[in-house]
């Protein structure tokens, strides 16, 4: 028996390119058969998705995970939470870190002490987390640190339920993230701009990161952190791949306020506490007796060829098959 039969799902930023994506997911029945699944976002797109997803098992909500009254109520006879609701944009949450701390920090605390209030039996709280979380120098991944120190504080003040976390990089194809930005870009005639010819970033599809999702709620511990192990790219080659065939240009910058060159997905320190299972870097809440498996997990190794590259984005639908 799964851990989604009969079981009532809550999704916030559940309109979001991840949230959808989700809410695909559970509706197939791969992975179980969910009772209900609440869709929880403050954007008025929920009207867009109940035309494509009319299925009576998901009840829209209107709500904002900064608003602890409305998460008090909304938690009301839910099992499982996917904690997906985030302002994500690295620029933005610069420009405005008190947006960011309130939806990505306080949103995470509310959902947690909701729970511990009123000693609600949810089953497991599952957190999306970013590798610019990893040694964080922007505010985006600061709050992205600070959300996963509460997901473990949350085991600790309320441990009659488990609160796991899952970490990745670039989404591609979700909104706001580089692939689509720069498609966004080139098909309104703009030129794209590239911050460094070797800044490179880790690459996830919306069905791989569905997958970590799914993995971290079927056997994480509480307290750990799901990592899947990805490929890397440069910047540079994934403008390249994108623009050909228009008239755009590459622009070669610096990087921007809170940009790093690579991205980090596991510490030196987290990769002590690191075990492999199956495609997956595990971070547990205690040291290994054994090696590191690794010194950390930085995007720079495991950068693809750009023909490789080519490839993937051919069967992820990004660029088109041309003979």
């Amino acid at each position: 028996m799964s851990i989604l039969d009969g079981a009532h799902v809550l999704i916030t930023g559940g309109t979001g390119s991840l949230g959808v994506a989700l809410v695909e997911r559970l509706l197939s029945g791969q992975h179980g058969a969910p009772e209900r699944i609440v869709v929880l976002s403050h954007a008025e797109k929920q009207a867009d998705m109940k035309v494509r997803y009319s299925d009576s098992r998901i009840d829209y909500q209107l709500g904002d995970v900064r608003d602890a009254r409305r998460m008090e109520e909304i938690l009301q006879g839910v099992d499982i939470v996917f904690n997906a609701a985030a302002l994500k944009r690295v620029e933005m949450c610069e420009r405005h870190p008190d947006e960011a701390i309130s939806t990505n920090i306080d949103g995470t605390r509310n959902i947690i002490s909701a729970i511990r209030r009123y000693q609600m039996p949810v089953h497991t709280v599952v957190g999306v987390s970013s590798d610019k979380g990893c040694q964080p120098i922007n505010v985006y991944g600061a709050t992205k640190f600070l959300q996963e120190s509460l997901i473990l504080w949350g085991n600790r003040v309320y441990p009659r339920t488990r609160f796991v976390s899952v970490c990745y990089g670039n989404v591609m194809g979700s909104s706001g993230s580089m692939i689509p930005f720069f498609k966004d870009r080139i098909a309104t005639g703009y030129n794209i701009d590239v911050r460094s010819r070797e800044m490179t970033r880790f690459l996830i599809s919306l069905s791989e990161a569905v997958d970590a999702l799914m993995a971290a709620l079927d056997s994480a511990l509480p307290g750990e952190v799901y990592v899947p192990m990805l490929d890397a790219a440069r910047v540079i080659d994934v403008a390249e791949l994108l623009v050909e065939g228009s008239a755009a240009k590459i622009h070669i910058t610096q990087p921007g306020p809170g940009e790093k060159t690579h991205e980090t997905l596991i510490t030196p320190q987290e990769a002590i506490k690191a075990e492999r299972r199956g495609k997956y870097y595990v971070v547990t809440t205690k040291p290994q007796e054994r090696p590191a498996l690794l010194g950390e997990y930085v995007s720079s190794d495991y950068v693809l060829t750009k023909d490789a590259l080519r490839q993937l984005f051919r069967e992820q639908g990004h660029i088109e098959v041309t003979e």
